[in-house]
């Protein structure tokens, strides 16, 4: 086999958070002044942490980013995904697959922290395969674009990261993944909340799917 380890992202790529995460740091946003639609807020910090676009914020409301303010949106986001998260479709399936063919060795690397990361995992009933090999970029040196996060898991796993797929469906995230060394596959569905198959491809993606459920003959493949 081609790869000796997959690389799973979280948000949009075994879960469906992105719409629901970005509902509400809208509705945030827009309480501090700073007014858009979804499909704007998802451009900007789709793939990317909030804080790393402080100074943006800062901008564009006229206050500072705190970590009142930041608390008050994890609570609000962590409250409406334990209401509304579903797993991505066929997500469930494809990576029990995948983990059969790989014995075990997957990761969930994610820009994300950690609570968010590990509660999505919970309710979608994912967790069972990534137990202990959890990473979030917000526990690194620095989050993606930067390859830290790909780097620890691959570490973590004992696994070169030239012989590790990593599973993406954000221009940012796919650039973290190649920074790494690392293959990578965009996942890019008809649905909204992902960067499109063309983002995905021009930030070094390998292939794009639009349907997980590719993914485990993707993997038999060597892609």
């Amino acid at each position: 086999m081609a790869f000796d380890a997959v690389l799973f992202d979280c948000d949009g790529v075994l879960v469906d958070s992105e719409p629901i995460t970005h509902r509400v740091l809208r509705d945030q946003l827009a309480e501090s002044g700073w007014v858009m639609t979804l499909q704007e807020c998802m451009h900007i910090f789709l793939g990317r942490a909030v804080r790393s676009e402080a100074a943006r914020i800062e901008a564009q409301t006229g206050q500072p980013l705190t970590d009142a303010w930041m608390e008050r949106f994890y609570t609000r986001r962590n409250e409406a995904l334990q209401a509304e998260l579903q797993a991505i479709a066929h997500a469930e399936q494809a990576v029990a697959a995948v983990h059969g063919l790989l014995q075990g060795r997957i990761a969930c690397a994610s820009g994300a922290d950690r609570a968010k990361v590990e509660l999505q995992l919970a309710k979608t009933g994912l967790a069972r395969f990534f137990e202990g090999r959890v990473f979030s970029g917000h526990e690194m040196p620095r989050t993606k674009p930067a390859p830290d996060v790909y780097l620890a898991a691959a570490a973590a796993l004992g696994v070169a990261p030239g012989r590790c797929l990593v599973v993406e469906d954000s221009a940012t995230g796919v650039t973290a993944g190649v920074a790494a060394g690392a293959t990578v596959v965009g996942y890019s569905p008809s649905a909204h909340g992902h960067d499109s198959g063309a983002a995905l491809r021009a930030a070094g993606a390998r292939h794009v799917m639009g349907d997980m459920a590719q993914l485990p003959g993707l993997l038999a493949a060597g892609l």
